[in-house]
C-alpha cells in the first residue's frame, strides 16, 4: 500500500482537516487531564534535519515519546546523506527500519524525492517552500479562542517566505480571506499566488492588509540561510513592523501569531508579541498537539 504522505497542506482534504484539528483539541485535553494515551507503542520516528530548530524537534520527538513511542534525530553529521549518499538509497533504505519519517530540509524537490521512494509516510518538518505543520497548530489556535476560521480575513505582514505559502495553501484549504503585505522583489511564489488568486489579495501596504483583519501573523524578516541578507532587508522591511499602531488597525478581538523565534523590535514590537492579543506561546504549544493527531493519521491509528 502506498503510503499518506504530508508535504503540502494540499495532500489532506478539508474533511480531513477538520477531523484532525478536532482531534488535536482533543488529544491536547487528554493531556492536560493526565490521561496516558500509548498508540505509538514500539513505532520509531525517524527525524532527519538538515536545518536547526527548536520547536519542531521537540514538539515531534516529545508527541512520540508521550504516546509510547520513540523517536531519533538525524543530522547530517549522522547519516552518509552529508556525505553524499543519494536521496532515492537513503530513503529505501530508513524506511525499510522505522514506521514514519519527518525532514526538515532547504529545497522543496528534495522532501519530495525522498517521499517518491520511502515506503513509510514523511512529514514535511519544513522546507524553503512550504512549512505545513505549523498551519496545522495556528488553525487549532484560532479556532479554540474563536471558533471556525472560514470567511474570515487573515492578513500576512512581512516576507513571502515559506510560512506565507503554507498561509496561502491554508486559505484555500479553510476559506478564509488572506491578506499579503509583502515589498516589491519579496512577495511570494508567483505561481502559488496564481492557484490560491481566488482567496488571495497582494498588496505591498501593510495598512490595507491588517484593517478588519481577524488575526494578523508575521514571521522574521531573514529566515534561516538568509542571514548574509539581514542588514538589506532590515531596512526594507522596517514599514512592516507589526506594532500597537498598525494592530490597532485590525478588529477589536483580532489575534497576533507568530512562528518563532521572533525579533522584538524588527518584524513585530515587543508590546504586541507580549501583550493581550498574542496567543504565540499556545499557538506554540499546539505544534505538540497538531502533530500528535497528524501521526497518529498518518500511522493508521486515527
Amino acid at each position: 500500500m502506498t503510503p499518506r504522505h504530508f508535504l503540502t497542506l494540499m495532500d489532506l482534504s478539508q474533511d480531513e482537516f477538520k477531523t484532525l484539528i478536532a482531534r488535536a483539541m482533543e488529544l491536547k485535553s487528554m493531556q492536560h487531564s493526565g490521561v496516558r494515551y500509548e498508540p505509538f507503542k514500539n513505532k520509531v520516528l525517524a527525524m532527519i534535519f538538515e536545518k536547526s530548530s527548536t520547536r519542531t524537534r521537540v514538539s515531534f520527538e516529545a508527541a512520540m515519546v508521550q504516546c509510547g513511542g520513540s523517536a531519533m534525530f538525524l543530522s547530517p553529521r549522522d547519516t552518509q546523506l552529508g556525505r553524499g549518499e543519494p536521496i532515492e538509497d537513503t530513503a529505501r533504505v530508513l524506511s525499510s527500519m522505522v514506521d514514519c519519517m519527518i525532514i526538515r530540509t532547504y529545497a522543496h524537490e528534495k522532501l519530495e524525492r525522498f517521499a517518491k521512494y520511502s515506503k513509510v509516510p514523511v512529514i514535511n518538518a519544513l522546507t524553503d517552500m512550504y512549512h505545513p505543520c505549523q498551519l496545522l497548530a495556528d488553525i487549532q489556535t484560532y479556532i479554540e479562542y474563536r471558533g471556525s476560521i472560514q470567511g474570515k480575513k487573515v492578513a500576512w505582514v512581512g516576507d513571502g517566505n515559506n510560512m506565507c505559502h503554507s498561509y496561502m495553501r491554508a486559505a484555500l484549504q479553510f476559506d478564509f480571506e488572506l491578506a499579503v503585505a509583502s515589498p516589491v522583489g519579496y512577495q511570494p511564489n508567483t505561481n502559488l499566488v496564481n492557484q490560491c488568486r481566488d482567496f488571495i489579495n497582494l498588496s505591498t501596504d501593510p495598512v490595507q492588509a491588517v484593517t478588519n483583519a481577524d488575526l494578523v501573523s508575521t514571521d522574521v524578516w531573514a529566515s534561516m540561510g538568509q542571514e548574509e541578507e539581514h542588514s538589506k532587508r532590515a531596512q526594507i522591511f522596517a514599514p512592516y513592523q507589526v506594532n500597537s499602531r498598525l494592530m490597532s488597525l485590525a478588529k477589536p478581538d483580532a489575534l497576533f501569531m507568530h512562528c518563532l523565534p521572533a525579533h522584538r523590535g524588527e518584524e513585530v514590537s515587543a508590546e504586541v508579541i507580549d501583550g493581550s492579543q498574542s496567543v504565540v506561546w499556545v499557538q506554540a504549544e499546539n505544534r505538540l498537539h497538531s502533530q500528535k493527531a497528524l501521526l497518529e493519521f498518518l500511522l493508521g491509528n486515527g
